[in-house]
C-alpha cells in the first residue's frame, strides 16, 4: 500500500486548460426549431448564451421558443432560407434581439434524394437550402462578427459515405466540407473560428417516414442511432475551447452500425 494518499491531492492546475464559458454570448441557430438545431439552441441557452433561432413552421417555432425560455433567454422567427431576402431578414432580426452576434450555428437542411429521381424545381430548392443558404448565412454572420466569434457548420457523414440514392444531399454536404476549410483560413486572422461537425445517423423528424419515433427510440437504445442532443454536446465542446485552439472537424458516429 502506498504511503501517499491520492484522495487528498487536489493541487492539479496543470491537469486542465482554461475553457471559456458561454454566459452572455449571442448565438444564432438556423433550423433551430427542430432536431439537431433545436437541441443545440436549448443546450446553449441552458449554458447562459442568448439565442435566436429560425425555422419554417410556426408550431415548431413556438414549441422551440417555449423550451428555450424554460432554460434561458431566446427568441426567433419563421423564414425560408431558400430565399435570400429571408436570410437578410433573419440576421437583421437576430442582431436587433441579441445586440450583436458571437456564435452562428449554420444547421438548417431539408432531405434530398437521388438527382435522377427529383424534379427540377425540387432540386433547385434542395440545393438552395442544403448548400447555398450555408454560404449566404455564414457570409451574413461573418459580416456582423468581431474577434472572438465562432461559426459552426453542421454537415453530414453523407459527405464521407457518399452513398447512392442521395446524390443531391451528398453533393451539398461534400461542398460544405471544402467550404468549411477555405472559410476557416479566410477568417483565422480575424479570430473568427470555423468548425465543421458531421453527424452520423441521428434521430429527428428528418428521418421520417422510414424511421418513425418508436423505431428511432429503439435504435437509440441499441446504440445504432444518435440523439440530437449528442450533436449539441459536440457543438458545446467546440465552442468552449481556448481561442488558440481550433477544433476544426468533428465526426460523430454511432457506436454500432445502423440498419
Amino acid at each position: 500500500m502506498s504511503d501517499l494518499d491520492h484522495s487528498t491531492i487536489r493541487d492539479v492546475p496543470d491537469a486542465h486548460t482554461h475553457k471559456p464559458g458561454l454566459t452572455g454570448r449571442r448565438a444564432v441557430i438556423t433550423g433551430g426549431t427542430t432536431g439537431i438545431g433545436r437541441a443545440i439552441a436549448v443546450l446553449l441557452a441552458s449554458e447562459g448564451a442568448r439565442v435566436f433561432v429560425c425555422g419554417r413552421t410556426p408550431e415548431h417555432l413556438d414549441d422551440a421558443i417555449k423550451r428555450i425560455r424554460e432554460v434561458g433567454v431566446g427568441d426567433g422567427i419563421n423564414v425560408d432560407l431558400a430565399n435570400r431576402d429571408d436570410i437578410t431578414k433573419f440576421f437583421g432580426a437576430a442582431e436587433a434581439f441579441l445586440g450583436g452576434i458571437d456564435i452562428a450555428v449554420i444547421n438548417a437542411a431539408v432531405p434530398a434524394e437521388a438527382l435522377t429521381e427529383t424534379g427540377e424545381e425540387d432540386t433547385e430548392y434542395q440545393i438552395a437550402v442544403d448548400f447555398t443558404s450555408y454560404l449566404t448565412s455564414a457570409q451574413a454572420a461573418a459580416k456582423r462578427m468581431a474577434a472572438g466569434s465562432d461559426i459552426i457548420l453542421i454537415g453530414s457523414m453523407s459527405a464521407v459515405s457518399r452513398a447512392g440514392g442521395s446524390s443531391i444531399y451528398v453533393a451539398a454536404k461534400s461542398g460544405i466540407q471544402g467550404f468549411a476549410k477555405s472559410l476557416r483560413e479566410e477568417l483565422a486572422e480575424r479570430d473568427i473560428k470555423v468548425g465543421l461537425i458531421e453527424p452520423g445517423f441521428t434521430g429527428a423528424d428528418f428521418q421520417y417516414p422510414d424511421f418513425p419515433p418508436e423505431k428511432q427510440r429503439a435504435l437509440i437504445r441499441e446504440g445504432k442511432m444518435l440523439r440530437a442532443e449528442d450533436i449539441a454536446a459536440s457543438t458545446h465542446f467546440m465552442l468552449t475551447q481556448p481561442r488558440r485552439t481550433a477544433v476544426s472537424l468533428m465526426r460523430v458516429e454511432t457506436r454500432l452500425e445502423h440498419p
